[in-house]
């Protein structure tokens, strides 16, 4: 068996939250009937401790929420309730200068973390113009997506249930369109395989955290002077989510003559799998989110902007 390619292809999952999952403490019924949460929201509520009157409070946390979701942190603008994840926007009074900051709150209240941002001229800040609320939003935004990314991973390793802390677990869903006994053959060696590198193989979709799906395409390759036919074999292994939500691909070419796939695939379908087991395995590796901080940075570090970059200055 000749290999031409094998080709790892990560999904880019625009928008992906940065946020814990919530349903912390006891969701409920209605938690227990969703196959898969919400994705995780930042909420922020009107900034009541902010220095500003109603209606500015509530342009203020508008404007935090847009400039947040243009970090890739989804955020509402919105009274928070119970089990939200919340920014609060606050400020005080220093001289003749205001100090915006901001505290990152989970469910359960806890503080993760804060911001402090640079000084704007106390009368700016009074006279409360779209142009310095959203100066100030635009320059936090940066600082709290890192913080929050930084939280998110601190909490992931913190749960139990979390990939991190425990294997993976994927439920073979089958392989379609091989010639011979391939679809067979072909499934059987991959979930061999994938046990082999510490994947947990499940047969029920609900406890998968990974669908992993195999699809043969067959097609005759170019005849050569004095070759015998061959064909040109793509296997493409899909990995998905619980939900259906795209992983993953991992891509395979090769040059198989005919009597290497029918009646039996043998030795083919062996080394094909091995193959495809060490792309898949790191396709579930990507899609596990990462450490990138001790958790004692993750948990009521505070940011400052550096001096210079905050509105007024």
């Amino acid at each position: 068996m000749k290999r031409l390619a094998i080709l790892v292809i990560p999904a880019l999952l625009a928008g992906c939250g940065t946020l814990p999952q919530p349903f912390l403490g006891r969701p409920g019924p209605e938690a227990s009937r969703l196959s898969v949460p919400p994705p995780p929201v930042l909420i922020i509520p009107p900034a009541q401790d902010a220095l500003l009157g109603n209606a500015a409070a509530a342009h203020y946390a508008q404007d935090l929420a847009t400039a947040l979701v243009a970090q890739d942190v989804p955020s509402i603008a919105r009274p928070s309730e119970k089990y939200d994840w919340q920014l609060i926007a606050r400020a005080r009074i220093k001289s003749d200068q205001v100090i915006p900051s901001f505290a990152i709150i989970g469910p359960t209240g806890r503080v993760y973390g804060h911001a402090t941002m640079a000084p704007v001229p106390a009368e700016s800040w009074a006279n409360a113009t779209p142009q310095t609320l959203e100066a100030v939003a635009t320059a936090a935004a940066p600082i709290l997506a890192r913080q929050l990314g930084t939280i998110n991973a601190s909490v992931q390793q913190s749960n139990p249930k979390s990939l991190e802390n425990r294997p993976t677990r994927m439920m073979i869903a089958g392989v379609k369109g091989a010639p011979g006994d391939g679809n067979h053959a072909l499934a059987l060696d991959v979930r061999r395989d994938l046990a082999q590198q510490g994947i947990v193989i499940v047969t029920n979709r609900h406890d998968a955290d990974f669908i992993l799906s195999g699809l043969v395409k067959v097609s005759p390759a170019p005849v050569k002077s004095g070759q015998s036919p061959s064909d040109i074999v793509e296997l493409d292994w899909l990995v998905r989510s619980q939900s259906g939500a795209f992983i993953g691909k991992v891509s395979q070419l090769h040059d198989l003559k005919p009597d290497q796939m029918a009646p039996y695939w043998g030795d083919v379908a062996v080394a094909a799998a091995q193959q495809a087991a060490l792309g898949i395995k790191q396709v579930v590796v990507n899609a596990i989110p990462k450490r990138v901080a001790a958790p004692h940075e993750a948990t009521g570090a505070a940011a400052s902007a550096k001096p210079g970059t905050g509105p007024g200055s």
